[in-house]
């Protein structure tokens, strides 16, 4: 059983849980630093050519028939649907459950919008990675319902 490492803390990821060097725990920290980048071919080289997304798992308004978004193009649509328009992103990941070759991620990612505007989603988010150490599956699980009530509109007192 791996122990919890201390906080590691970037401008875009707050890593409260445990942290030892299991091949998808990596891919989805890399995963992370590349989507808070914003650059989407280093977000993709983290992804095996046949990768499948759902994020949310199950029929979303990035998913309507909730299939989830097969191989690179599918990842691309993915990127410029869901990613490519947030301004700013901070996942905070406070527990972390790394068995076989996929890893289970609790958190929160703290989009900001170009307004200013944030939303605050708790999920957990599943990474299952190739003999290649390359993603072959993430899954998010969470309620666009609930994330999107946590919306909070820019500070205009400044």
């Amino acid at each position: 059983m791996s122990e919890p490492m201390p906080s590691e803390t970037t401008d875009a990821i707050t890593w409260d849980a445990p942290n030892d060097d299991h091949p998808a725990r990596r891919a989805a920290q890399q995963s992370y630093a590349a989507v808070s980048s914003g650059v989407f071919e280093d977000w993709i080289a983290n992804f095996a050519p046949n990768a499948v997304i759902e994020d949310p798992v199950g029929p979303s308004m990035f998913d309507p028939e909730g299939v989830g978004h097969h191989g690179h193009d599918g990842i691309r649509k993915f990127w410029d649907l869901a990613i490519a328009s947030i301004a700013k992103f901070h996942f905070h990941i406070t527990d972390s459950h790394a068995n076989g070759n996929e890893c289970a991620n609790i958190g929160t990612i703290t989009t900001t919008f170009a307004d200013g505007g944030t939303v605050a989603t708790d999920l957990v988010m599943i990474y299952r990675v190739n003999d290649d150490g390359l993603v072959s599956s993430m899954r998010a699980h969470w309620e666009p319902e609930r994330a999107m009530a946590t919306y909070r509109k820019p500070d205009t007192q400044g």
